[in-house]
């Protein structure tokens, strides 16, 4: 799972011209799911966004109070294109958990967000929908984090996947020629008193 955290003074997301939801001072949460992501992940983000350090204290310290210290607002979007893997230039998807799993799973994160903080202090936005988010950073601060049961780097998975369809190619067109040569059986020791004839074929050979 992937996360792009924001620390801002507001955000909201709109649906067309329909507001769905906004925040004051907190932070704006950008959501990616993978294929991979379990409750795992779902425990480490929503412990990581509660309790990130990424406010100022009273006496004016960076970094030095959560969200739920200052009692700020979270808006919490998820966004599938973070689990992006360029093939080129063009970006591809399959990374991401597909719809029909992913929006069980959001729900989920959402609230585990709202039993481990305030119900009241959690936004979300309208999955599945075309939305404007208006995101105001702070600072401008912004972290990008990653759960450690997370998939590999992408350029690694696209690595993987060659790899794996080049295993696929092979094992569609039979066994290598390498591979026949091996299994085909050792010519028998020709016997020292062999005729010339045999000299011949192997100086014929040489020659070639």
């Amino acid at each position: 799972m992937k996360a792009i955290i924001q620390r801002v003074t507001t955000a909201s997301v709109t649906v067309g011209e329909v507001p769905i939801s906004s925040i004051g001072r907190g932070l704006c949460v950008l959501l990616g799911i993978s294929m991979e992501d379990t409750q795992k992940d779902v425990d480490y983000m929503v412990r990581k966004i509660l309790n990130l350090r990424l406010f100022d204290d009273e006496n004016g310290r960076a970094w030095s109070k959560s969200v739920m210290d200052k009692e700020y607002e979270v808006l919490c979007v998820s966004q599938f294109t973070l689990q992006c893997i360029l093939k080129g230039n063009k970006p591809d998807f399959h990374a991401a958990m597909p719809a029909e799993l992913s929006q069980p799973f959001y729900n989920n994160i959402l609230e585990h967000l709202r039993s481990t903080y305030k119900p009241e202090m959690i936004k979300g936005g309208q999955f599945g929908a075309y939305m404007q988010v208006h995101i105001q950073n702070d600072g401008p601060v912004t972290i990008e984090l990653v759960s450690p049961s997370a998939p590999m780097d992408p350029k690694q998975l696209a690595k993987q996947e060659k790899q794996q369809q080049r295993k696929e190619k092979q094992r569609s067109k039979g066994p290598s020629e390498s591979g026949r040569e091996r299994a085909a059986p050792r010519p028998r020791a020709q016997d020292p008193n062999a005729s010339s004839g045999a000299d011949g074929d192997v100086s014929s050979e040489r020659e070639t």
